[in-house]
């Protein structure tokens, strides 16, 4: 009886995969609908290009305005001087630099390192680092070789070490691991399986303690503190929302829903204002969060001879683009800045709003996006 499910559940996945690719020509059943109140601006926006370099996914300014400074796939931390002086290398997060030749080389992350989430501590200068393989790090503001400050919890290495944001008040850094079973190279795997062992965790920079805040969570991502340090936020990817930690008042140490998003949310940045701005890796449809949300159609797709390609592709909604949106301090839509054909940006990873201008990451693209809001 076993057997015969299996069977009749992976010809269910190639019956309805061999529907998605037939009509992919024509329409796309798995694309995100319309959001109400988006404006199609994003395509407007200016691009930085990288040199020799790809996946932009976070960008961060010193205390000075310098920057921005962003972690690319290849294990760097790069600085942008501006357009005479273009992008020079800033840091690194592993000493072992000889085989990282390659701009793209997913195999090789665990060794060269892939530099996520960045955060400068504005009192010191210091840069923190969430890489992927290599856990939490510092870097002083002269860059150069980081130092490791957690690289396991509880006795385990961390997986999949994401974001994360700092209370400089209390000096504790709030960072995710978005997984204790899949690394940042198997991201599909871990939406696919609905993989819910992420988690939000708290590191005492004096004590040099770990405390984990929250376990369980889908796919644990950004992380953003709220202006008055109320509350800390974390983004769960393959749940399509927003989780609120409370740190202080009545609900202290308790966790709410703090929004639900129409797409996959990946970084979040406090604005000036204290609005959020999150990025969306990609918007869904109804037919992708049912499918998401069936752990075992997932796991079965992840069987099937299909390529990293071909799965992104479904993931994405078979339409690359790029969507922005801003929420206010209770969790309520603001804005939403969208490029729907994704013309000039694709898969974005983060927003950071500065000067009148929204700075735009992606973990899969050569370049930054600029986007001028006055």
């Amino acid at each position: 009886m076993a057997m015969n499910s299996k069977l009749i559940l992976t010809a269910t996945a190639l019956a309805v995969l061999s529907i998605i690719w037939a009509f992919s020509s024509t329409t796309n059943i798995l694309k995100g609908p319309p959001i109400k109140g988006s404006q199609d601006l994003l395509l407007k926006a200016e691009t930085i290009n990288l040199t020799g370099a790809v996946g932009p996914e976070s960008l961060a300014f010193d205390p000075t305005g310098e920057g921005p400074y962003t972690g690319v796939a290849d294990g760097r931390i790069l600085k942008w001087q501006g357009p005479q002086h273009g992008w020079i290398d800033f840091a690194v997060t592993s000493s072992q630099r000889k085989e990282c030749l390659h701009p793209f080389a997913p195999h090789m992350e665990h060794i060269c390192g892939r530099p996520l989430g960045l955060r400068f501590d504005q009192k010191n200068g210091d840069l923190y680092i969430a890489d992927a393989y290599l856990g939490l790090q510092v870097v002083g503001p002269t860059g150069g070789l980081a130092t490791q400050l957690v690289t396991e919890v509880g006795g385990a290495a961390l997986r999949f070490t994401n974001d994360m944001d700092i209370d400089e008040h209390e000096d504790v850094i709030y960072f995710t691991d978005t997984s204790t079973i899949f690394q940042r190279r198997q991201f599909i795997s871990a939406v696919l399986s609905e993989d819910k062992t992420g988690r939000l965790m708290k590191y005492d920079k004096s004590s040099k303690e770990v405390t984990v805040l929250l376990r369980g969570l889908a796919f644990a991502n950004g992380v953003a503190l709220s202006k008055d340090r109320s509350f800390v936020l974390v983004a769960e990817t393959t749940s399509c929302r927003i989780v609120r930690f409370w740190l202080q008042g009545p609900n202290a140490g308790k966790h709410d829903i703090f929004a639900e998003l129409p797409g996959f949310p990946d970084n979040i940045r406090r604005n000036s204002k204290g609005e959020f701005w999150v990025a969306l890796h990609a918007k869904t449809g109804l037919l992708l969060k049912k499918v998401i949300s069936n752990s075992r159609f997932g796991k079965t797709l992840l069987k099937l001879p299909l390529s990293f390609k071909q799965l992104h592709h479904f993931l994405v909604g078979g339409q690359a683009h790029a969507t922005a949106i801003k929420l206010s301090e209770d969790g309520k839509i603001l804005e939403v800045f969208e490029d729907i054909e994704g013309k000039t940006l694709r898969f974005i990873s983060e927003v950071e709003e500065k000067d009148g201008k929204l700075w735009i990451g992606s973990v899969l693209m050569p370049f930054i996006g600029i986007y001028n809001l006055n």
